[in-house]
């Protein structure tokens, strides 16, 4: 069982429901924004050149700052190497290890863009608002749509197959389709309504197949939409934003008062009940 104080600052890092958590999340972020705009000043070779000793002294304080929030992670968990070796646990790590190893190896500053995979960190600070939140919704919407997606996937294929074919049959060589493959590709180029317009019809029979195209092409977008979309408003408000301490999972229900991954009892903040 966590102390006292371990579960307080367990309840700032890794939640963002109370006062205090929304508080460390909002200036980590602010943090991380500055720090990846920081690596991408040190990619600039005049920016470099001009404050040589500026940008490096940031980059430490940066990391030291990283590496406390960092240990303080791995100390305030009941399992420390289940948030080491979890994805984001291998995140923070990367985030920092690049400035380490520059102090210690000569070239490692070729590892400038991992330093950059702190990006990736702000898509757990963000769970103080609702973008994260919407995100794993839509995450999971797209997994609980796989089979209607895959179907429409396919069906999206053999059209693109054979107007492509057609295409092939009425333009011609001549024209520019040179194989049906090629032929295929400005199908799924029209049909996209991306139009590069490398290839395009010359007859008037390709012409008109080529508007049939386009106009289906609008129909077909709103067809994965819908299906998503439909997916997505049946799990809303489902979940919320508690984090087990155990296992570090994240997606239960708003009235969950154990981890549905392990069981671990939840811990509640003045807004949640037990």
């Amino acid at each position: 069982m966590m102390s006292k104080n371990r579960k307080r600052l367990y309840e700032i890092i890794f939640e963002a429901d109370t006062p205090a958590g929304k508080v460390f999340d909002e200036v980590l972020l602010g943090i991380i924004l500055f720090s990846v705009l920081v690596v991408m000043l040190e990619s600039v070779s005049n920016m470099r050149m001009r404050f040589p000793h500026g940008l490096r002294i940031i980059e430490c304080i940066i990391t030291v700052i990283f590496t406390a929030e960092y240990v303080t992670r791995i100390c305030v968990v009941d399992r420390p190497f289940k948030y080491i070796l979890s994805f984001y646990g291998l995140i923070d790590l990367l985030a920092i290890l690049p400035t380490y190893l520059g102090l210690f190896f000569t070239g490692a500053q070729t590892l400038i863009v991992i330093r950059a995979l702190r990006l990736l960190r702000i898509f757990r600070i963000l769970k103080l608002s609702r973008y994260t939140r919407a995100g794993s919704l839509i995450v999971k919407a797209l997994w609980d749509s796989r089979e209607k997606l895959s179907v429409f996937l396919f069906f999206v294929l053999t059209f693109t197959a054979i107007v492509g074919t057609l295409m092939y049959l009425i333009e011609g060589e001549e024209n520019g389709f040179t194989s049906i493959p090629t032929s295929i590709y400005w199908a799924i180029v029209t049909l996209t309504t991306v139009g590069y317009g490398d290839l395009s019809p010359v007859t008037g029979l390709g012409k008109l197949l080529s508007s049939i195209v386009m106009i289906m092409g609008y129909a077909i977008i709103a067809v994965p939409t819908g299906i998503v979309t439909a997916s997505f408003v049946s799990d809303y408000q489902k979940r919320n934003t508690q984090v087990c301490s155990e296992c570090m999972f994240d997606n239960h229900d708003d009235d969950a008062v154990f981890c549905k991954k392990c069981g671990t009892k939840l811990y509640v903040t003045d807004n949640k009940r037990l």
